[in-house]
């Protein structure tokens, strides 16, 4: 059996379990293929930034269970899976995928809604009169 390397990712509220193998680069995302599942290039080179820069692109197969949040959530989240994933792999890709902000959890969460308002900045409208 291939060596696999099991990985998680969160963003906001998504995370992302992710299987990876050695392959040709084949991505599946909840069981659809990964362009299907982002449909952007900007979500696409999201989740693609840590394999062009460990140089390793057409490598690794991946398999993807992202759950929760939106979709740019669940693409920050299989970032950070695949970037962990990778330095297990080899532990000197670790220092290229730190300088670029790879392995940092992003902590930005939803600011909780505030009693008396109706979110959580907005205020509700003044009336003078």
């Amino acid at each position: 059996m291939p060596q696999e390397y099991i990985a998680t990712g969160r963003r906001k509220e998504a995370v992302a379990r992710i299987r990876m193998s050695a392959g040709t680069g084949k991505i599946v995302v909840n069981g659809r293929p990964f362009e299907e599942y982002f449909k952007t290039t900007a979500l696409q080179n999201t989740v693609l930034q840590p394999l062009e820069t460990a140089k390793v692109v057409n490598q690794f197969d991946l398999a993807v269970n992202a759950t929760g949040g939106g979709i740019n959530g669940q693409a920050g989240a299989v970032r950070l899976a695949v970037a962990r994933a990778l330095t297990e792999t080899n532990a000197e890709l670790r220092g290229p995928l730190k300088a670029e902000g790879f392995l940092t959890r992003d902590p930005r969460m939803k600011e909780r809604k505030k009693p008396g308002q109706p979110g959580a900045r907005k205020r509700f409208q003044f009336s003078k009169r």
